[in-house]
Protein backbone atom coordinates (compact mmCIF):
# COMPACT_ATOMS: atom_id res chain seq x y z
CA UNK A 1 0.00 0.00 0.00
CA UNK A 2 1.31 3.43 -0.92
CA UNK A 3 2.04 5.80 1.99
CA UNK A 4 -0.63 8.45 2.46
CA UNK A 5 2.06 11.14 2.38
CA UNK A 6 2.94 10.17 -1.21
CA UNK A 7 -0.72 10.20 -2.24
CA UNK A 8 -1.24 13.63 -0.66
CA UNK A 9 1.79 15.00 -2.52
CA UNK A 10 0.35 13.87 -5.85
CA UNK A 11 -3.10 15.34 -5.15
CA UNK A 12 -1.60 18.63 -3.96
CA UNK A 13 0.65 18.86 -7.01
CA UNK A 14 -2.28 18.21 -9.34
CA UNK A 15 -4.31 20.96 -7.65
CA UNK A 16 -1.33 23.34 -7.70
CA UNK A 17 -0.82 22.82 -11.45
CA UNK A 18 -4.51 23.49 -12.09
CA UNK A 19 -4.22 26.77 -10.16
CA UNK A 20 -1.12 27.83 -12.09
CA UNK A 21 -2.74 27.03 -15.44
CA UNK A 22 -5.71 29.25 -14.59
CA UNK A 23 -3.44 32.21 -13.80
CA UNK A 24 -2.62 32.90 -17.48
CA UNK A 25 1.07 31.88 -17.59
CA UNK A 26 3.17 32.38 -20.73
CA UNK A 27 2.73 29.89 -23.56
CA UNK A 28 5.87 27.86 -22.86
CA UNK A 29 5.03 27.49 -19.16
CA UNK A 30 1.41 26.61 -19.97
CA UNK A 31 2.48 23.81 -22.34
CA UNK A 32 4.76 22.28 -19.68
CA UNK A 33 2.06 22.54 -17.02
CA UNK A 34 -0.57 21.07 -19.33
CA UNK A 35 1.61 18.03 -20.07
CA UNK A 36 2.28 17.38 -16.39
CA UNK A 37 -1.42 17.88 -15.60
CA UNK A 38 -2.34 15.38 -18.32
CA UNK A 39 0.24 12.85 -17.08
CA UNK A 40 -1.05 13.10 -13.51
CA UNK A 41 -4.72 12.82 -14.57
CA UNK A 42 -4.97 8.98 -14.66
CA UNK A 43 -3.04 8.75 -11.37
CA UNK A 44 -5.35 11.20 -9.60
CA UNK A 45 -8.42 9.44 -10.97
CA UNK A 46 -7.16 6.08 -9.65
CA UNK A 47 -6.35 7.63 -6.25
CA UNK A 48 -9.91 8.95 -5.99
CA UNK A 49 -11.36 5.56 -6.93
CA UNK A 50 -9.15 3.93 -4.30
CA UNK A 51 -10.13 6.46 -1.62
CA UNK A 52 -13.84 5.98 -2.35
CA UNK A 53 -13.45 2.20 -2.01
CA UNK A 54 -11.53 2.63 1.26
CA UNK A 55 -14.22 4.96 2.57
CA UNK A 56 -16.89 2.43 1.70
CA UNK A 57 -14.94 -0.30 3.52
CA UNK A 58 -14.57 1.95 6.56
CA UNK A 59 -18.31 2.58 6.62
CA UNK A 60 -18.96 -1.19 6.56
CA UNK A 61 -16.49 -1.81 9.39
CA UNK A 62 -18.11 0.95 11.44
CA UNK A 63 -21.53 -0.54 10.79
CA UNK A 64 -20.38 -3.91 12.18
CA UNK A 65 -19.40 -2.29 15.51
CA UNK A 66 -22.72 -0.45 15.85
CA UNK A 67 -24.79 -2.16 18.54
CA UNK A 68 -27.98 -0.63 17.18
CA UNK A 69 -27.70 -2.47 13.82
CA UNK A 70 -29.60 -5.75 13.58
CA UNK A 71 -27.99 -9.09 12.67
CA UNK A 72 -29.40 -9.12 9.13
CA UNK A 73 -27.77 -5.78 8.23
CA UNK A 74 -24.48 -6.90 9.76
CA UNK A 75 -24.65 -10.11 7.74
CA UNK A 76 -25.10 -8.10 4.51
CA UNK A 77 -22.16 -5.88 5.46
CA UNK A 78 -19.93 -8.93 6.06
CA UNK A 79 -20.86 -10.28 2.61
CA UNK A 80 -19.90 -7.01 0.92
CA UNK A 81 -16.51 -6.71 2.59
CA UNK A 82 -14.47 -9.48 0.82
CA UNK A 83 -15.21 -8.31 -2.75
CA UNK A 84 -14.60 -4.70 -1.68
CA UNK A 85 -11.19 -5.65 -0.24
CA UNK A 86 -10.40 -7.33 -3.58
CA UNK A 87 -11.31 -4.13 -5.40
CA UNK A 88 -9.08 -2.08 -3.08
CA UNK A 89 -6.17 -4.46 -3.71
CA UNK A 90 -6.77 -4.22 -7.47
CA UNK A 91 -6.87 -0.41 -7.40
CA UNK A 92 -3.70 -0.33 -5.28
CA UNK A 93 -1.86 -2.52 -7.80
CA UNK A 94 -3.07 -0.37 -10.69
CA UNK A 95 -1.94 2.78 -8.88
CA UNK A 96 1.51 1.32 -8.30
CA UNK A 97 1.83 0.57 -12.01
CA UNK A 98 0.77 4.12 -12.89
CA UNK A 99 3.48 5.45 -10.57
CA UNK A 100 6.29 3.32 -12.02
CA UNK A 101 9.26 5.27 -13.43
CA UNK A 102 8.28 6.28 -16.94
CA UNK A 103 10.52 5.97 -19.97
CA UNK A 104 10.94 9.52 -21.24
CA UNK A 105 10.83 8.18 -24.79
CA UNK A 106 7.46 6.41 -24.46
CA UNK A 107 5.50 9.33 -25.90
CA UNK A 108 7.77 9.64 -28.93
CA UNK A 109 7.23 8.47 -32.47
CA UNK A 110 9.39 5.57 -33.65
CA UNK A 111 11.88 4.62 -36.32
CA UNK A 112 11.30 1.00 -37.38
CA UNK A 113 14.15 -0.91 -39.02
CA UNK A 114 13.66 -4.43 -40.42
CA UNK A 115 16.61 -6.29 -41.92
CA UNK A 116 16.95 -9.75 -43.46
CA UNK A 117 19.22 -12.02 -41.42
CA UNK A 118 20.34 -15.58 -42.01
CA UNK A 119 18.45 -17.51 -44.65
CA UNK A 120 19.14 -15.80 -47.97
CA UNK A 121 16.10 -14.97 -50.13
CA UNK A 122 13.72 -16.54 -47.60
CA UNK A 123 15.03 -14.16 -44.91
CA UNK A 124 14.30 -11.19 -47.19
CA UNK A 125 10.77 -12.50 -47.79
CA UNK A 126 10.28 -12.88 -44.04
CA UNK A 127 11.58 -9.34 -43.46
CA UNK A 128 8.90 -8.19 -45.90
CA UNK A 129 6.24 -10.14 -44.00
CA UNK A 130 7.33 -8.57 -40.71
CA UNK A 131 7.30 -5.06 -42.13
CA UNK A 132 3.80 -5.53 -43.58
CA UNK A 133 2.68 -6.93 -40.20
CA UNK A 134 3.78 -3.74 -38.44
CA UNK A 135 2.43 -1.61 -41.30
CA UNK A 136 -1.07 -3.12 -41.02
CA UNK A 137 -0.98 -2.85 -37.23
CA UNK A 138 -0.09 0.83 -37.61
CA UNK A 139 -2.97 1.36 -40.02
CA UNK A 140 -5.50 -0.19 -37.63
CA UNK A 141 -4.34 2.27 -34.94
CA UNK A 142 -4.40 5.17 -37.41
CA UNK A 143 -0.68 5.73 -37.03
CA UNK A 144 1.09 7.35 -39.95
CA UNK A 145 3.87 5.27 -41.52
CA UNK A 146 6.44 6.72 -43.93
CA UNK A 147 9.18 4.67 -45.60
CA UNK A 148 12.55 6.41 -45.21
CA UNK A 149 14.70 3.92 -47.14
CA UNK A 150 14.37 0.44 -48.60
CA UNK A 151 16.50 -2.19 -50.30
CA UNK A 152 14.34 -4.86 -52.01
CA UNK A 153 15.25 -8.55 -51.92
CA UNK A 154 16.12 -10.37 -55.12
CA UNK A 155 12.92 -12.44 -55.18
CA UNK A 156 10.75 -10.14 -53.04
CA UNK A 157 10.62 -8.80 -49.53
CA UNK A 158 13.43 -6.60 -48.27
CA UNK A 159 17.11 -6.85 -47.54
CA UNK A 160 16.46 -3.78 -45.40
CA UNK A 161 13.65 -1.29 -44.87
CA UNK A 162 13.48 1.72 -42.54
CA UNK A 163 10.28 3.62 -41.77
CA UNK A 164 9.02 6.38 -39.51
CA UNK A 165 5.84 5.65 -37.52
CA UNK A 166 3.96 8.61 -36.10
CA UNK A 167 1.13 8.47 -33.58
CA UNK A 168 0.21 8.56 -29.90
CA UNK A 169 2.29 6.21 -27.75
CA UNK A 170 3.93 4.51 -30.74
CA UNK A 171 7.32 3.89 -29.15
CA UNK A 172 5.77 2.68 -25.89
CA UNK A 173 3.86 -0.01 -27.80
CA UNK A 174 6.58 -1.07 -30.24
CA UNK A 175 9.79 -0.77 -28.24
CA UNK A 176 9.84 -4.42 -27.14
CA UNK A 177 10.01 -5.60 -30.77
CA UNK A 178 13.77 -5.04 -31.04
CA UNK A 179 15.71 -8.25 -31.53
CA UNK A 180 15.98 -11.32 -33.75
CA UNK A 181 12.74 -12.75 -35.13
CA UNK A 182 12.99 -16.36 -36.37
CA UNK A 183 10.69 -18.06 -38.88
CA UNK A 184 10.17 -21.77 -39.51
CA UNK A 185 8.28 -22.58 -42.71
CA UNK A 186 8.51 -24.20 -46.14
CA UNK A 187 9.87 -21.58 -48.59
CA UNK A 188 7.98 -21.07 -51.85
CA UNK A 189 11.11 -22.15 -53.71
CA UNK A 190 11.44 -25.44 -51.75
CA UNK A 191 10.19 -28.28 -53.97
CA UNK A 192 10.71 -31.06 -51.41
CA UNK A 193 8.49 -29.46 -48.78
CA UNK A 194 11.29 -29.24 -46.22
CA UNK A 195 10.90 -26.70 -43.41
CA UNK A 196 13.62 -24.04 -43.36
CA UNK A 197 14.64 -21.70 -40.53
CA UNK A 198 15.44 -18.10 -41.37
CA UNK A 199 15.68 -14.87 -39.40
CA UNK A 200 15.25 -11.13 -39.60
CA UNK A 201 16.29 -8.44 -37.16
CA UNK A 202 14.01 -5.66 -35.95
CA UNK A 203 15.10 -2.43 -34.28
CA UNK A 204 12.66 0.13 -32.91
CA UNK A 205 14.22 3.50 -32.05
CA UNK A 206 12.55 6.51 -30.45
CA UNK A 207 12.39 9.30 -33.02
CA UNK A 208 14.60 12.05 -31.66
CA UNK A 209 13.82 15.74 -31.94
CA UNK A 210 16.35 18.50 -32.52
CA UNK A 211 16.42 19.25 -28.79
CA UNK A 212 17.23 15.62 -27.90
CA UNK A 213 20.54 15.32 -29.73
CA UNK A 214 23.15 17.91 -30.66
CA UNK A 215 24.72 17.14 -34.04
CA UNK A 216 27.51 19.43 -35.20
CA UNK A 217 28.01 19.97 -38.92
CA UNK A 218 31.77 19.42 -38.56
CA UNK A 219 31.05 15.91 -37.23
CA UNK A 220 29.27 14.87 -40.42
CA UNK A 221 30.55 13.53 -43.72
CA UNK A 222 27.85 13.70 -46.39
CA UNK A 223 28.26 11.80 -49.66
CA UNK A 224 25.91 12.04 -52.63
CA UNK A 225 25.87 9.19 -55.11
CA UNK A 226 23.81 7.53 -57.79
CA UNK A 227 21.20 5.16 -56.43
CA UNK A 228 20.65 1.88 -58.24
CA UNK A 229 17.56 2.14 -60.43
CA UNK A 230 15.54 -0.05 -62.75
CA UNK A 231 17.24 1.32 -65.86
CA UNK A 232 16.32 3.83 -68.52
CA UNK A 233 14.78 7.08 -67.39
CA UNK A 234 14.34 5.79 -63.83
CA UNK A 235 18.11 5.91 -63.26
CA UNK A 236 18.15 9.64 -63.87
CA UNK A 237 15.44 10.27 -61.31
CA UNK A 238 17.30 8.28 -58.63
CA UNK A 239 20.69 10.00 -59.04
CA UNK A 240 20.26 11.31 -55.53
CA UNK A 241 21.22 8.79 -52.84
CA UNK A 242 22.62 10.41 -49.71
CA UNK A 243 24.95 8.75 -47.21
CA UNK A 244 25.72 10.52 -43.93
CA UNK A 245 28.53 9.39 -41.64
CA UNK A 246 28.67 10.62 -38.03
CA UNK A 247 32.43 10.72 -37.58
CA UNK A 248 32.66 10.58 -33.73
CA UNK A 249 30.54 7.40 -33.47
CA UNK A 250 31.02 5.87 -36.92
CA UNK A 251 27.24 5.61 -37.40
CA UNK A 252 26.33 5.54 -41.11
CA UNK A 253 22.83 6.14 -42.50
CA UNK A 254 21.65 6.24 -46.07
CA UNK A 255 18.52 7.23 -47.98
CA UNK A 256 17.90 6.66 -51.68
CA UNK A 257 14.52 8.08 -52.58
CA UNK A 258 14.03 10.27 -55.66
CA UNK A 259 14.46 13.66 -54.00
CA UNK A 260 17.97 14.52 -52.79
CA UNK A 261 16.54 17.12 -50.42
CA UNK A 262 14.14 14.54 -48.94
CA UNK A 263 16.95 11.99 -48.74
CA UNK A 264 19.03 14.31 -46.59
CA UNK A 265 16.05 15.01 -44.31
CA UNK A 266 15.28 11.28 -44.00
CA UNK A 267 18.90 10.38 -43.31
CA UNK A 268 19.23 13.09 -40.65
CA UNK A 269 16.01 11.87 -38.99
CA UNK A 270 17.38 8.33 -38.81
CA UNK A 271 20.83 9.49 -37.64
CA UNK A 272 19.36 11.64 -34.89
CA UNK A 273 17.25 8.72 -33.67
CA UNK A 274 20.19 6.30 -33.76
CA UNK A 275 22.38 8.66 -31.71
CA UNK A 276 19.54 9.31 -29.25
CA UNK A 277 18.97 5.58 -28.87
CA UNK A 278 22.69 4.98 -28.30
CA UNK A 279 22.61 7.52 -25.47
CA UNK A 280 19.50 5.91 -23.96
CA UNK A 281 21.15 2.48 -24.11
CA UNK A 282 24.24 3.88 -22.40
CA UNK A 283 22.22 5.51 -19.62
CA UNK A 284 20.14 2.35 -19.09
CA UNK A 285 23.31 0.27 -18.89
CA UNK A 286 24.87 2.57 -16.33
CA UNK A 287 21.66 2.74 -14.32
CA UNK A 288 21.25 -0.99 -13.80
CA UNK A 289 23.31 -3.80 -15.33
CA UNK A 290 20.86 -6.21 -13.74
CA UNK A 291 18.23 -5.24 -16.28
CA UNK A 292 20.14 -7.04 -19.04
CA UNK A 293 18.08 -9.91 -20.35
CA UNK A 294 14.78 -8.44 -19.22
CA UNK A 295 12.07 -7.43 -21.64
CA UNK A 296 13.04 -4.04 -22.96
CA UNK A 297 16.80 -4.53 -22.76
CA UNK A 298 16.89 -3.63 -26.43
CA UNK A 299 19.57 -6.20 -27.22
CA UNK A 300 19.56 -6.30 -31.01
CA UNK A 301 21.20 -9.76 -31.07
CA UNK A 302 18.70 -11.43 -28.73
CA UNK A 303 16.40 -14.02 -30.32
CA UNK A 304 13.06 -12.87 -29.04
CA UNK A 305 10.37 -14.63 -31.07
CA UNK A 306 9.73 -17.63 -33.31
CA UNK A 307 7.02 -17.81 -35.99
CA UNK A 308 6.31 -21.49 -36.69
CA UNK A 309 4.06 -21.74 -39.76
CA UNK A 310 3.56 -25.56 -39.88
CA UNK A 311 2.11 -25.45 -36.34
CA UNK A 312 0.48 -22.02 -36.69
CA UNK A 313 2.10 -20.68 -33.52
CA UNK A 314 4.06 -17.66 -32.38
CA UNK A 315 6.31 -18.00 -29.33
CA UNK A 316 7.84 -15.08 -27.48
CA UNK A 317 10.86 -16.51 -25.68
CA UNK A 318 11.28 -13.65 -23.19
CA UNK A 319 7.97 -14.23 -21.43
CA UNK A 320 7.34 -17.89 -22.42
CA UNK A 321 4.14 -16.94 -24.24
CA UNK A 322 2.83 -19.04 -27.13
CA UNK A 323 -0.19 -18.04 -29.21
CA UNK A 324 -1.76 -20.32 -31.80
CA UNK A 325 -2.95 -17.55 -34.07
CA UNK A 326 -0.02 -17.02 -36.42
CA UNK A 327 -2.21 -16.31 -39.46
CA UNK A 328 -3.92 -13.40 -37.69
CA UNK A 329 -0.74 -12.03 -36.12
CA UNK A 330 1.27 -11.99 -39.36
CA UNK A 331 -1.61 -9.99 -40.87
CA UNK A 332 -1.15 -7.38 -38.14
CA UNK A 333 -4.26 -8.48 -36.23
CA UNK A 334 -4.11 -9.33 -32.54
CA UNK A 335 -0.63 -7.90 -31.96
CA UNK A 336 -2.01 -5.88 -29.07
CA UNK A 337 -2.48 -9.09 -27.07
CA UNK A 338 1.23 -9.79 -27.48
CA UNK A 339 2.24 -6.20 -26.72
CA UNK A 340 0.03 -6.08 -23.60
CA UNK A 341 1.64 -9.26 -22.26
CA UNK A 342 5.15 -7.88 -22.83
CA UNK A 343 4.29 -4.58 -21.14
CA UNK A 344 2.66 -6.35 -18.18
CA UNK A 345 5.73 -8.55 -17.72
CA UNK A 346 8.02 -5.52 -17.86
CA UNK A 347 5.91 -3.66 -15.31
CA UNK A 348 5.95 -6.70 -13.02
CA UNK A 349 9.75 -6.81 -13.22
CA UNK A 350 9.94 -3.13 -12.32
CA UNK A 351 7.62 -3.61 -9.35
CA UNK A 352 9.71 -6.55 -8.18
CA UNK A 353 12.89 -4.49 -8.51
CA UNK A 354 11.35 -1.63 -6.53
CA UNK A 355 10.26 -4.11 -3.86
CA UNK A 356 13.80 -5.48 -3.62
CA UNK A 357 15.19 -1.96 -3.30
CA UNK A 358 12.76 -1.12 -0.50
CA UNK A 359 13.53 -4.38 1.30
CA UNK A 360 17.26 -3.69 1.21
Amino acid sequence: MLPQEKIDQILNRHKDIETQMSSNPDQETFVKLAKEFSDLGPVVEKIRELEMAKQELGDLEELLTDSDIDAEMKGMAEEEMPPLKTVIEKFSDQLQVLLLPKDAADDKNAILEVRAGTGGSEAALFAGDLFRMYQRHAETHRWKIEILSESPGEVGGYKEIVASITGKGVFARLKFESGVHRVQRVPETESSGRVHTSAATVAVLPEAEDVDVEIRNEDLRIDTMRASGAGGQHVNTTDSAVRITHIPTGVVVMSSEKSQHQNRANAMKELRSRLYDMERQKVDQERADSRRGQVGSGDRSERIRTYNFPQGRVSDHRINLTLYKLDKLIQGEGLDELFDALIADYQASLLAALGDDEAS
